[in-house]
């Protein structure tokens, strides 16, 4: 099978065996409900494995409960490795986390399986090591069933080739590996710490030309909002039911009895992004013709959601009729501007700025995970307000500079994604025995 084929080139000191001749393993039922009798314990739940590498004591685990046999048969110890046995998607599972530090109340919950390696055979670190390597990995994923949520049979666990160096070479690997992917996650901090500030200068740079303007030396007055201050003498605040209108999108799920209905392409939420309108999957609904015409997009109406996350509530883009007709949902907004007063690069450039950030924080309904906001505050919202003369030559400026600071970004952005990728050939090369770490010019090159 091509997905073994690694096992053709491991050199001639390397045994392969199944995941079940190199370490124990177990399938967690412990799931997060406390049950009356049980003893307390923490439990290493699915998040806890899949956003961390490794599993150490400073981690927050959820409270639950366990009897005394769930206790001795799933408490994880020092170099156990978890991994993730269900998932969403058959590509995106068995994702490993190292247990490096441990405590008797500390328990492998639901939706994980518990790896405990042979300490004559299999390094826990080595381990770790190969269920992250993709050409380890994908025997699990083929081996996942499922249809809207995969999960790995235990036997196929089990089953799972592993390279199998001798021991020493195994700790040896493991620790190389803990090095090298130290020194490419520095690398990768670093350009995503460039990424924030990037990102935190280009919306400094929108804040101060949608409130200052252009001019360093312009007379400024006050604004009449204190989170606003002033601005410049000459332009006006205004609110946005002002200078254009809001409107309200399709309610789906409505029954139209016997009318006749045509077929039309709707955006949603997941359409509607924070700078840009993301077309790649677009839905259609089936609406009377009357009831489309109250909910039809136009060129130049600048689209808001409803809810999301807090930090992109209100946020959105302009239509620029890539579809035609089409319509919007009843959670995205469709602002229309009155062209005679405001342009719409200028409200989608005052949306993207600190103070409408503020303003829409400020009146939204928040709840655990998400965020909404009504279309009476949207209507309220403050705007400054140059003449459209100096809008555009505003705006104009703004694309400059923040077309300057978006080629950087992209740049950084596929540096992340390489020094990524190079991490991951370099875990899958060294425990497949493709790069041999004794030699010390293919190390120094691993890492370039």
């Amino acid at each position: 099978m091509n997905h073994l084929a690694w096992l053709n080139d491991l050199p001639k000191t390397w045994a392969a065996k199944p995941l079940r001749a190199a370490a124990e393993y177990v399938v967690s039922n412990v799931d997060k409900v406390p049950l009356e009798g049980e003893l307390p314990v923490r439990l290493c739940n699915y998040t806890d494995v899949y956003n961390n590498e490794f599993i150490t004591l400073d981690l927050n685990f959820m409270s639950g409960t366990a009897t005394t046999n769930e206790i001795a048969k799933f408490g994880v110890l020092i170099d156990d490795v978890i991994i993730t046995k269900d998932s969403e998607s058959w590509d995106d599972i068995a994702v490993p986390a190292l247990v490096r530090e441990s405590a008797n109340d500390l328990l492998c919950g639901y939706h994980l399986a518990l790896v405990r390696p042979r300490k004559q055979t299999m390094d826990g670190a080595f381990l770790f090591r190969c269920l992250q390597a993709k050409p380890i990995r994908v025997q699990l994923e083929l081996a996942a069933n499922g249809v809207t949520r995969f999960g790995i049979p235990k036997s196929d666990i089990g089953a799972a080739i592993l390279p199998v160096p001798p021991l020493l070479q195994q700790r040896a690997i493991a620790d190389y590996l803990d090095r090298e992917t130290a020194r490419l996650d520095a690398l990768v901090a670093a350009k995503e710490r460039l990424l924030e500030l990037l990102t935190e200068k280009r919306r400094a740079l929108i804040t101060h030309a949608v409130t200052r303007g252009l001019d360093p030396h312009v007379r400024l007055r006050d604004s009449g909002i204190p989170w606003l201050g002033e601005i410049p003498a000459h332009w006006v605040p205004t609110r946005l039911k002002f200078v254009a209108k809001v409107r309200g999108g399709l309610a789906l799920g409505k029954s139209y009895g016997s009318a006749s209905l045509m077929e039309l392409p709707y955006l949603r939420v997941a359409n509607a992004q924070d700078g840009h309108i993301d077309l790649t999957d677009v839905a259609t609904v089936m609406v009377p013709a009357n009831e489309a015409v109250t909910c039809m997009l136009q060129a130049g109406d600048v689209l808001m959601n409803e809810g999301g996350d807090a930090d992109k509530l209100g946020r959105g883009a302009i239509w620029h009729a890539e579809i035609a007709p089409c319509l919007h949902q009843n959670h995205v907004f469709a602002v229309r501007p009155n062209t005679h007063e405001i342009h719409s690069v200028w409200l989608n450039a005052w949306t993207s700025s600190e103070g409408a950030k503020g303003y829409f924080q400020s009146r939204a309904k928040q709840s655990t995970n998400l965020a909404s906001i009504s279309s009476t505050n949207i209507k309220e919202m403050p705007i400054p307000l140059p003449s459209c003369d100096e809008q555009a030559l505003i705006v104009e400026q703004l694309d400059y500079l923040c077309t300057q600071l978006d080629t950087l970004c992209a740049s950084t952005e596929r540096s992340v994604n390489l020094l990524k990728e190079r991490r991951a050939a370099l875990i899958a090369a060294v425990v497949t025995g493709q790069l041999d770490i004794g030699d010390h010019d293919v190390r120094r090159r691993s890492v370039e």
